[in-house]
């Protein structure tokens, strides 16, 4: 889809770097599906797991950084994520 956006040059660039995008219209696709994907990640962990605090070293390794992960694709920026 085409439009016309008024974006701050220095805070496209600085995503650009961040990224690594290619173009001006990867690094606004990389930064709009990182919100989305932050949305998500928020809704799911007010959610929470049904867990009781004191329960939570049982359940979960808290030397693991599995733990903190969202169940998703852990795909580089820029590449396609494969639909499931």
């Amino acid at each position: 889809m085409k439009m016309t956006m008024h974006i701050d040059e220095d805070v496209l660039d600085e995503v650009m770097k961040v990224t690594g995008a290619a173009s001006k219209t990867k690094a606004v696709a990389m930064a709009l599906s990182e919100m989305a994907r932050k949305s998500r990640l928020k809704k799911n962990l007010a959610m929470g797991s049904g867990v009781p605090a004191s329960q939570l070293d049982k359940v979960y390794d808290p030397k693991s950084l599995a733990v903190y992960r969202v169940a998703e694709d852990q795909t580089p920026y820029g590449k396609r994520r494969s639909r499931r």
